[in-house]
């Protein structure tokens, strides 16, 4: 994957809750502790809680009993498995997409299958997505590779006549699923009065060099639309929120997003400056994988594929877990 940043582990998830008073700030990410993992506006990046504490509740999956969440249970290490979607059909048409909801291409389909074989091997335990289509589809799509065979189920909480008619009612079957949670702070950034413009005609109307601070620049947002400061803000403020504390509890956590919201986060694990982000590519389909350990994230690549050794021997871990697999497999076919 093309990028010309060198990246490097985030400060220690464990150091920030264990000083009150500590702050870490880079490219004015301002994160306070006594705030509990809050983030605290700022006058450069302004970053800034902007959603409710959202986990996920096993009583939807299995209301008949309460199914302790475990999130106070320590465990040495967890994976983070992020994927940007697959190719959309505005993608395709080189439209400036945004927050439209518009879905895969067939190659996009294809993108997020491959995405599902080369992390088919690696555990997940809950899945965040954001709530737009093309997300969603790479995460169904790729699940459905998985060697676990665990059905992923959207879980609707827009209202309680939602939670009500989907709650699953088998104990055996929430067992054999994995909850899916789509949040819009994890949306692509809105690309304003742009969206649905031919990213080739709209160069030609508003000049390269303005198209390209549109779409490059760190602060500039296009025409009443968001920049990518502004996309990064409510981003990482859920991820703080919501899919770390999954992570410091042993969760294996999966998110399938979009270019500049997988771009946020990653600015957050890797402690990207301003200039560093704005000059990283993630390609469609091609899913990246880092290990949170003793409160420190370690980005270690993409699987190049299933059968690929190399992945596996990160930590003892996860070379357990595909152990496991290739075992039931062996019993299940003998």
């Amino acid at each position: 994957m093309a990028t010309a940043t060198s990246h490097q582990s985030v400060v220690s998830f464990a150091s920030l809750r264990s000083s009150p008073s500590s702050t870490i700030s880079q490219c004015g990410f301002k994160i306070d502790s006594s705030l509990s993992f809050t983030s605290k506006k700022t006058n450069f990046c302004k970053i800034k809680a902007i959603t409710s504490s959202v986990s996920y509740d096993n009583t939807l999956l299995s209301p008949s009993k309460t199914i302790p969440d475990n999130s106070q249970k320590k465990s040495n290490e967890a994976a983070l498995i992020l994927i940007r979607h697959g190719e959309s059909l505005w993608n395709e048409k080189n439209l400036f997409t945004g927050c439209v909801d518009v879905p895969l291409t067939e190659k996009g389909v294809e993108e997020a299958i491959e995405a599902g074989k080369r992390i088919s091997n690696i555990p997940v335990d809950v899945i965040f997505t954001s709530s737009l289509i093309r997300a969603q589809m790479t995460a169904m799509l790729a699940m459905i590779q998985h060697r676990r065979k665990k059905v992923p189920i959207i879980l609707h909480d827009e209202s309680e006549q939602a939670k009500t008619w989907s709650q699953v009612f088998s104990d055996e079957t929430k067992n054999q699923s994995i909850p899916v949670i789509p949040a819009w702070q994890l949306n692509e950034r809105m690309y304003g009065e742009l969206q649905g413009l031919n990213k080739q005609e709209t160069a030609e109307r508003y000049g390269k060099e303005q198209v390209h601070e549109w779409r490059r620049s760190y602060d500039i947002p296009p025409p009443k639309g968001e920049s990518l400061e502004m996309c990064a803000e409510r981003a990482v403020a859920y991820f703080q929120d919501n899919i770390e504390p999954k992570l410091a509890a042993g969760k294996n956590v999966m998110i399938a997003a979009h270019g500049n919201s997988l771009r946020s986060i990653i600015m957050y694990l890797d402690k990207l400056t301003c200039q560093e982000v704005i000059s990283l590519e993630l390609s469609t389909g091609i899913p990246l994988l880092y290990i949170f350990k003793e409160g420190k994230f370690m980005k270690r690549g993409s699987p190049v594929g299933p059968t690929e050794a190399g992945v596996y021997a990160y930590t003892k871990r996860l070379a357990q877990y595909r152990q496991k697999l290739e075992d039931d497999s062996e019993v299940l076919c003998a």
